[in-house]
């Protein structure tokens, strides 16, 4: 579907339809998206919320399947950070190597004053690193997923640092430390951890690619529209805490509405300060949030996540207590255009 033809619809479609779904539709078949699910809430109501499509082949999507949320785990990375920090078991402020003394001899000195808010805000400058970086190896990393995820925080430790002078260094490793601390300071592991906050919420939070081990869950799709058979990867073990989340769309719409809540100071997990702090308390981006003000002086933070077979993404409207949620199981760039002008037209019903 042509953008201007696309725009046209939008128009049309939002004068007088009671329900997306038809228009979401239509998206997912003029982009060739498998399947598409979306939500729009507020802090006390889910307004909208529908899977469409398929999960694999021609077996039908529906809200009770998982997806692999990519980057937006950071932002639930940063909420475990913050109510450590508030049992006081650590500090934004603490230092890596408070936590891991025996690992300073061997790492960078670019490394050695790294704390805790500065590993979860890209405020660092490790190695740039994600799922295809060839190195280090399988056989390089040893142990159970524990000590994996302790020998790669290692070995990026004693890489070079980068050398650019951006504000923001968008790599996952600060999360790789980051996940490290939490769980010795807590003395738990991160998925404990996770799981515990998803007790806490009644959210079903799992890890990893959703059909794998259970493969009649969703599969991603890469940009071919080729699915992504299920198989294990070492590195989502690795990068755990940066982008290894699954979830359904109705627990996401849970969490999500978890942070509108807290905006109002009616969250039993953090005060309003604590969560404003987490979305805007650093410029551009906080503690796994991006975030900016909009033309009409809104305050909105948001998040992406594109692992290589999904692409998911949440935009949280502070001022106008809506959020808009958007789960696919492919990933290719016009995806992102697509979710845009669907954005565009549910603000347009829902966003005053």
């Amino acid at each position: 579907m042509k953008i201007a033809t696309l725009a046209l619809f939008l128009l049309s479609f939002t004068a007088g339809a009671q329900s997306f779904r038809p228009f979401a539709d239509s998206i997912r078949k003029a982009y060739a998206i498998p399947a598409l699910g979306y939500a729009v809430i507020s802090a006390d109501s889910i307004l909208e919320i529908e899977m469409l499509g398929n999960k694999r082949g021609d077996v039908p999507a529906t809200l009770a399947d998982r997806f692999r949320i990519g980057s937006n785990t950071k932002a639930i990375t940063g909420m475990v950070a913050a109510l450590l920090v508030k049992k006081k078991v650590m500090a934004w402020d603490t230092p890596f190597f408070d936590l891991f003394p025996e690992l300073k001899k061997g790492s960078h000195r670019a490394y050695y004053h790294i704390t805790l808010l500065q590993a979860l805000t890209f405020r660092n400058k490790l190695p740039r690193y994600t799922y295809t970086n060839t190195a280090p190896t399988q056989q390089q990393i040893r142990g159970n997923d524990a000590q994996q995820r302790y020998e790669f925080v290692k070995w990026l430790l004693q890489q070079p640092p980068v050398t650019d002078t951006a504000a923001l260094n968008l790599t996952n490793a600060g999360f790789a430390l980051a996940g490290l601390m939490l769980e010795k300071a807590s003395h738990k592991s991160y998925p404990q951890l996770i799981r515990d906050l998803g007790q806490s919420l009644h959210i079903h939070f799992a890890f990893g690619a959703p059909n794998y081990p259970d493969s009649t869950q969703t599969w991603g799709h890469d940009a071919n529209g080729l699915p992504e058979a299920p198989a294990g990867n070492y590195k989502l073990n690795w990068l755990m805490a940066a982008g290894n989340i699954n979830v359904t769309l109705p627990d996401y719409a849970r969490y999500i509405q978890e942070q509108l809540k807290g905006f109002a100071g009616k969250s039993s997990l953090l005060n309003a300060n604590e969560f404003n702090f987490l979305h805007y308390g650093l410029p551009s981006f906080a503690v796994g949030w991006f975030w900016h003000t909009n033309d009409a002086g809104h305050l909105l933070s948001e998040n992406t996540g594109n692992p290589g077979t999904f692409i998911t993404t949440v935009q949280i409207d502070k001022t106008a207590n809506r959020a808009y949620l958007f789960f696919t199981n492919i990933q290719r760039d016009n995806i992102y255009e697509a979710l845009a002008h669907f954005r565009e037209a549910l603000e347009a019903r829902y966003g005053n």
